[in-house]
């Protein structure tokens, strides 16, 4: 039985000794593509050179992805461990053709890797082709020699024209083409009918491999637009083969599923190794990883939060089993184990896993807590019903399973409202998918991009340049011939000095000019990889594309961006010094007021460490060391020593920054000249983003200068407002805050005796109510910490007792509630506390021995209170 790692090693040994060359695995986020959240599928580091908008040195390619579908149009999370071959994370492989071999070679390789290197059986192989492929279809049947019977032909079966399972598009718009599917029959004791048939979605022919022939690139109004060489895209899901070749029938059989699975079993001291959730567990325990090592940290946005909801659902699982203490992060050894040989970058980035897996338990740990609290909110509030909205906040904020919210709500004899939790579902898939277009942003029509040159960029050698044609220009996303004063457009030139944003860096603003026009540049930026796009508004005069026009960039804004930039790699080479090689770059803005930069690490910076780092970029600084330039391959700039950048797509050929022996990095960005033309740098800030990341912020030259005199000026307004001088202001400020402590003290010591006191005289009060001392109260300038003390003092002298006290103060009060011995059977504190808080318009909750909360004060809170005894009586 072939290993999954074998399959691998086969399919990209084939593809070799084909003439492809082996192209390592994209990032699960894709470089400078804002169409898509994740890699989703083999060609997304492709779609440039299907487009026409970058040339590699190779016409063929074979690669083993990694991809990710968790967020936006390809979802298949809520499924993931329910089903026999949905995951979040799979390896696709593939091969590729970039206008050399056609459909003829791609179906005689494919064939002969299945059935010649792998050995399936003939017969138990189908196809399935797009219903106007004839020219597939004459290829298996003649060339391959399938009988017609096992040729099926698929049309639009998804209710709109090129809509269909055998027409392949990766978005809505972008490369597509028709495509033929090769599937597996298992037998037929197995359930489930052929492809195109009514019982097609059992688990007898199952799809293994997927043949795509780039013919189109479709266009935001639905029209194809022929590409301008056909291309082959194919896709093979390394599980599902793996699945088929082990003899089989689920991809959690497979034998790296396996190690995962007894992995996550030993952890959870699961016995049941067909369990649901130790499924979920290994398969979530690959997404999670390969996402951090990819740049990608929890948060509750983007990307991150995507990452955290497949964390908190493996974590979920896991409370599910019984674990209550941190055991996920555990996980990534067996993992580095299983594929670390075939992804080196999952080995290097071992240890940041597991510590932001970890910060991530911890941190859910904590939430489970809170929700918890807010589940006696909820429940107190409740009339027999939790809200589904509630139960949907409890799982989406949260983290707690429906099952879960059911289970407490069960033991308060409640129901939970489940038609309006779905609805809430439905209403965050909704915003899911429409989140999940993640900034379209603007696109060049296929048509220009096959008649455009790349930009040619002037601007690391001059900030202004004449004769500059206009080759395009885009109002509404669309091209025009000319555009007329007042028209916000996009002018597409042959060459320009305008640096558009890439890197962090900020695109460049100006101005363009020519006869009787000026076109005011407000952004520049980069558009399908390797064009300039000066964004802005014609203010007079007529531009037409072929004119010929003067640009000159803001030249004293470009000065401040490259003293930003160039101190933001001293800054990158600093952290790694002080903190650790596992530093890395999580992304940054170069902008002329400041610089921005974030990185990985998992605690807050020391006073010291930001000293040092300070002083370290300061020292290379004043090094003055030149700035290098380098061209040289990826391979070459790597062996260098350079280091590439977090979120940035790299071609074959690069540009290398180097600055003496402090930094060496990949850039396309501008630079001093040297270091001593950033003068002084200063950091301002710095402050956690997310779990594991953290963020700086910095200033340089002149703008560092002014925050240095402007911290000057507010240190002398202070020493000035403790009555001394600069040099005495600590020793001032340490005796004033000692001051304070002490009469901080002396207040708690008089909140004391007054609730002493106090406790004394409201114990007289209360009411007998049949046998329950019952006592309701409203205190003047009580905070809610003196209330409770006040409570537990009465609970203790009152024994069988029910209390409410409500502290006021600026029209607003505290409340708190206490039932203790015999009234505990009868009585929870959290309805009494709610009953009051409801009517002085506020709420609270609690457990049944304890509640608080807060309202108004009032006449009704005076009623409220007048009324606790009588409520009492009527429920005992």
């Amino acid at each position: 039985m072939k290993t999954t790692a074998e399959i691998r090693r086969d399919f990209l040994d084939f593809f070799a000794s084909k003439g492809h060359t082996i192209v390592p695995s994209a990032p699960l986020v894709p470089g400078n593509d804002p169409t898509l959240l994740f890699t989703n599928s083999g060609m997304v580091q492709f779609k440039d050179v299907f487009l026409g908008a970058e040339k590699r040195s190779y016409v063929r390619a074979a690669d083993v992805q990694r991809c990710l579908r968790a967020g936006g149009k390809h979802n298949d999370l809520d499924s993931v461990g329910y089903t026999a071959r949905h995951h979040t994370f799979f390896e696709m492989l593939g091969n590729w053709s970039f206008g050399d071999y056609f459909k003829q070679e791609a179906i005689a390789w494919a064939w002969e890797l299945l059935t010649e290197v792998w050995k399936l059986p003939r017969e138990r192989l189908l196809v399935t082709v797009y219903h106007t492929d004839d020219e597939a279809y004459a290829i298996w049947r003649d060339q391959i020699g399938l009988p017609p019977e096992r040729i099926i032909r698929i049309g639009d079966n998804k209710g709109a024209p090129y809509a269909s399972d055998n027409f392949w598009q990766m978005a809505d718009t972008g490369p597509c083409g028709p495509c033929t599917e090769i599937f597996y029959d298992h037998g037929p004791e197995i359930p489930g009918g052929p492809p195109g048939s009514e019982d097609e979605d059992g688990d007898r022919f199952i799809e293994i491999w997927n043949l795509v022939f780039m013919q189109f690139d479709r266009q935001p109004d639905g029209t194809l637009v022929p590409l301008p060489a056909p291309c082959v895209d194919t896709g093979m899901g390394l599980e599902r083969i793996a699945a088929v070749l082990q003899h089989v029938h689920s991809n959690y059989e497979i034998d790296l599923f396996q190690a995962l699975i007894r992995a996550a079993a030993e952890l959870t001291h699961t016995r049941d190794l067909q369990s649901k959730s130790l499924r979920v567990i290994a398969d979530h325990i690959r997404a999670s990883t390969f996402l951090i090592v990819d740049g990608v940290l929890p948060s509750n946005e983007g990307r991150g939060y995507v990452l955290r909801r497949i964390i908190r659902r493996a974590l979920r699982h896991g409370w599910m089993l019984g674990m209550r203490q941190p055991f996920f992060h555990k996980l990534v050894a067996p993992l580095d184990a299983l594929m670390g040989d075939a992804y080196p970058i999952l080995r290097e980035g071992r240890a940041t896993a597991e510590r932001a897996l970890l910060a991530e338990e911890e941190r859910f740990a904590e939430t489970l807590d809170a929700g918890m609290r807010i589940f006696e909110d909820v429940a107190a509030r409740a009339n027999g019903v939790i809200p589904g909205s509630d139960a949907f906040r409890l799982y989406d904020t949260y983290g707690f399973p429906l099952d879960l919210t059911q289970d407490m709500a069960r033991e308060r004899g409640m129901t939970v409202d489940l038609a309006g939790f779905d609805a809430a579902m439905a209403q965050q898939k909704e915003t899911a998918r429409a989140a999940g277009k993640f900034g379209a942003g603007v696109q060049l029509p296929a048509e220009l991009v096959a008649q455009l040159a790349p930009t040619g960029f002037l601007g690391y050698e001059q900030l202004a340049a004449d004769g500059l044609t206009v080759v395009a220009l885009l109002k509404d996303g669309k091209p025009v011939e000319a555009i007329t004063a007042g028209d916000e457009a996009i002018v597409l030139l042959d060459r320009t000095p305008f640096y558009a944003e890439s890197g962090g860096q900020v695109g460049d603003t100006g101005v363009l000019t020519g006869a009787g026009l000026t076109f005011t540049v407000r952004d520049t930026l980069k558009l399908a990889g390797q064009y300039h796009g000066h964004v802005g508004v014609l203010e007079q005069g007529r531009l037409a594309r072929g004119d010929r026009v003067h640009g000159a960039v803001d030249a004293d804004r470009r000065a401040a961006i490259v003293l930003n930039h160039s101190a933001t790699h001293l800054l990158h080479a600093a952290l790694r010094e002080v903190l650790g090689r596992h530093v890395q770059q999580k992304g940054s803005l170069v902008a002329p007021d400041r610089l921005r930069f974030d990185f990985s690490h998992f605690q807050p910076l020391t006073t010291d460490e930001l000293a040092e780092i300070e002083r370290r970029v300061n020292a290379q600084i004043r090094a003055n060391h030149a700035g290098e330039v380098h061209h040289m391959g990826m391979q070459e700039a790597l062996d260098f020593g350079a280091i590439a950048l977090f979120g940035e797509k790299y071609g074959e050929h690069v540009r290398v920054l180097r600055f003496g022996d402090a930094s060496t990095e990949l850039c396309g960005g501008t630079h001093v000249h040297r270091t001593g033309d950033i003068g002084l740098f200063k950091i301002i800030s710095e402050g956690g983003v997310s779990a594991g990341v953290r963020r700086i912020e910095a200033v340089t030259g002149q703008g560092a200068l002014d925050h240095v005199a402007s911290e000057e000026q507010r240190l002398r307004e202070v020493a000035q407002a403790l009555g001394g001088n600069v040099a005495d202001v600590a020793d001032r400020l340490r005796a004033l805050l000692e001051r304070q402590k002490k009469l901080e003290r002396e207040l708690e010591q008089l909140k004391a005796k007054a609730a002493s006191s106090a406790t004394g005289d409201l114990a007289n009060q209360a009411q007998d109510v049949a046998g329950i001392k019952v006592l309701a109260a409203r205190l003047e300038g009580f905070d809610a910490k003196a209330l409770r003390e006040v409570m537990d003092r009465l609970k203790q002298q009152l024994g069988d007792a029910v209390v409410v006290l409500a502290g006021a103060e600026g029209g607003r009060v505290a409340l708190v509630a206490g039932v203790s011995g015999a009234a505990l059977g009868k009585i929870k504190a959290g309805e009494v506390l709610g009953e009051v808080a409801r009517q002085a318009n506020g709420k609270g909750g609690g457990r049944p021995d304890m509640a608080q909360g807060g309202g108004e004060d009032g006449p009704a809170l005076r009623a409220a209170l007048a009324g606790v005894p009588d409520w009492v009586r009527q429920r005992v």
